[in-house]
């Protein structure tokens, strides 16, 4: 039995450069990408319009030539054995792009031949009742919503069985029950051993599904890491006061402090953990005079850090 690999995807300094034209110079899309994504995880990768993301993807899917670098899939180099590689992924993409005139079960059925899979060990049976289309084997696609085409494009990519699902920008467009839907049955397949690489740019769904987030902004990979680490990144923190009385303005015993009213006059303070303490900042509340109802800390999410590490350098460049 062969050893199963201890990463499911591997980029090793990968570039990739789009030729100019003459009045447009040369744009390079990746400069130099190392990422290891490790089997078995939810990794997310993230950043903002035209940071690279789905050039990196389109790359693994054989959509796109890298100019330079390595990928691997599965253990295998996508440049010495792009059919084995390849046969290893499946790609959920952004658009939605299928024949409306087949239904979703022929659908299913044309792309596991287009995989070679034998017809006895075809599933798409499974895959419709799993994505919840069971009830839609024989319509039209032209008869889907959109939501149902979308869940249509996971069946797709789900045919040959591949360890690992790439899912670019699954739930743009789709509305919250969708979403939920979509991200219980990512779950589910992430249960059963597949590797989920997603791309999105709701920081809700990468905070929600992924264990390991990479952060990239033009073309480069600014952080890697564990989600909980990604977080522990931003030591700011916030004491929010709910005062007995709305406040109208900020006490000036806080004055030293980055504080703002918020609506229905409750009292937000930012500190940095281990330089300043909730005790502290209590302390120089209660000098106003002001009665506490309660209190909580917030800590940082997702969205901080993304602002933090792909808009720290925006205003030098302005």
């Amino acid at each position: 039995m062969t050893d199963l690999p201890e990463y499911a995807l591997e980029a090793i300094d990968l570039r990739k450069t789009y030729g100019g034209t003459k009045t447009t110079p040369p744009k390079e899309a990746l400069k130099g990408v190392t990422l290891r994504i490790k089997r078995g995880s939810i990794f997310g990768l993230l950043g903002p319009n035209g940071a690279g993301k789905s050039t990196f993807i389109n790359i693994f899917a054989g959509l796109v030539n890298k100019t330079s670098g390595t990928g691997v899939i599965w253990g295998r180099d996508i440049d010495k054995e792009p059919r084995d590689s390849r046969a290893a992924i499946g790609i959920v993409p952004q658009e939605i792009n299928m024949d409306v005139f087949f239904t979703p079960y022929e659908t299913l059925e044309l792309m596991a031949g287009f995989y070679g899979v034998p017809k006895s060990e075809r599933r798409s049976e499974e895959i419709l009742a799993a994505v919840g289309l069971t009830d839609k084997r024989d319509a039209y696609v032209r008869q889907l919503s959109g939501g149902m085409k979308r869940r249509l494009l996971v069946a797709k990519a789900l045919v040959h069985n591949p360890p690992i699902l790439v899912l670019d920008e699954p739930t743009a467009g789709v509305d919250i029950e969708l979403r939920r839907q979509l991200w219980e049955y990512v779950r589910e397949l992430h249960a059963a051993g597949t590797t989920i690489v997603l791309t999105t740019h709701y920081l809700e769904e990468a905070q929600e599904l992924c264990d390991e987030i990479a952060i990239v902004d033009h073309g480069e990979v600014v952080a890697c890491e564990p989600k909980d680490a990604l977080l522990k990144r931003m030591d700011t923190k916030s004491l929010v006061i709910d005062p007995v009385e709305p406040l109208a303005a900020v006490p000036k015993s806080l004055a030293g402090f980055e504080a703002e009213i918020r609506d229905g006059g409750s009292l937000a303070i930012s500190y940095k953990f281990g330089q300043q303490s909730v005790a502290e900042i209590i302390e120089k509340y209660n000098e106003s005079g002001a009665r506490i109802a309660d209190l909580r800390t917030e800590e940082p999410d997702l969205e901080d850090v993304f602002m933090s590490l792909t808009y720290q350098d925006k205003g030098d460049a302005a």
